[in-house]
């Protein structure tokens, strides 16, 4: 690192809490090493109190750009200047571009996702979800499988405050596309249960299995899962959650959240630096397998 800085490198962040566990900032430092690229990526520990400062301070600075996670991906977009049509939809946001000052909000989550099964050689297009959550992650993972074309999607979520927004989530799947999105109150188990076994995958796409809910899942025992069902989880640290190791003991292929954490962050990188991501070298020098 310290040869690739100079007076010129433009600096790039991740701002979330917590964040120490993050493997984006690798990810990104050894895309921009292979491609010979000047900038640099640094994770910073911002929660919502801190947010609009760090906001302000990144365009004062003429930071290039940021990724954002939890808990800010719902709340930075009142520090933003525009949306694209994808976050205003989802609500969140978890990439910044900064054009001159200009900051835009995009949301890559469910481009990484649905790219992330393809590239494990999972099709769900024309088959049936079952999903728990309705933050950022989530809403993006919900709205791009509707419009690629998965035919149906189960939602569980609690009666939160996220849940009006996945009221929303689904009106709009229900109006804009060809996928038929039902919502459910994460509470019912029994219709937890039903669901997930009329659906081709199910996913986990909340914090639930990573610190500080390690060693936790919201499937309560190994009835509600069967052996010919796929079963995804957006966390990657741990690399195999609660959920996974059930799982797999059940006899089910099983995703984690690598590939959803290297294309979500692909299209980051192409937004900032207008290149592609070298994927196949991120993959070999961050052994990351799947």
């Amino acid at each position: 690192m310290a040869e690739r800085i100079t007076g010129h490198t433009e600096l790039i962040g991740l701002i979330a809490t917590p964040i120490r566990h993050s493997s984006s900032p690798r990810m990104h430092n050894e895309a921009f090493a292979k491609l010979g690229l000047d900038y640099a990526y640094l994770a910073f520990e911002v929660g919502n109190e801190e947010l609009e400062d760090t906001i302000k301070g990144f365009r004062a600075m003429k930071v290039r750009g940021s990724n954002v996670s939890m808990p800010n991906k719902t709340v930075v977009h009142k520090y933003l200047d525009k949306l694209s049509d994808a976050a205003e939809m989802c609500g969140a946001v978890n990439t910044i571009v900064n054009d001159d000052g200009v900051l835009t909000g995009h949301i890559t989550d469910g481009i990484g996702y649905m790219s992330g099964l393809k590239d494990a050689g999972i099709d769900i297009i024309g088959k049936k979800m079952t999903i728990v959550g309705a933050g950022g992650a989530a809403t993006a993972i919900q709205v791009q499988a509707a419009l690629d074309g998965v035919k149906e999607i189960s939602i569980f979520n609690r009666k939160d405050e996220f849940y009006e927004r996945a009221q929303k989530t689904v009106k709009d799947i229900n109006e804009k596309t060809n996928c038929k999105a039902t919502l459910y109150d994460l509470e019912d188990l029994d219709k937890l249960k039903e669901e997930i076994a009329s659906s081709y995958i199910f996913t986990n796409a909340t914090g639930m299995g990573m610190k500080p809910l390690e060693g936790k899942t919201y499937i309560p025992d190994k009835s509600f899962l069967r052996e010919d069902l796929i079963v995804t989880d957006v966390v990657y640290a741990p690399a195999e959650t609660a959920l996974l190791k059930m799982a797999k003991e059940v006899g089910c292929k099983t995703l984690n959240g690598f590939p959803m954490m290297l294309f979500q962050g692909a299209a980051a990188f192409k937004l900032w630096t207008n290149q592609d991501m070298p994927i196949e070298h991120v993959k070999e020098v961050m052994g990351i397998q799947y």
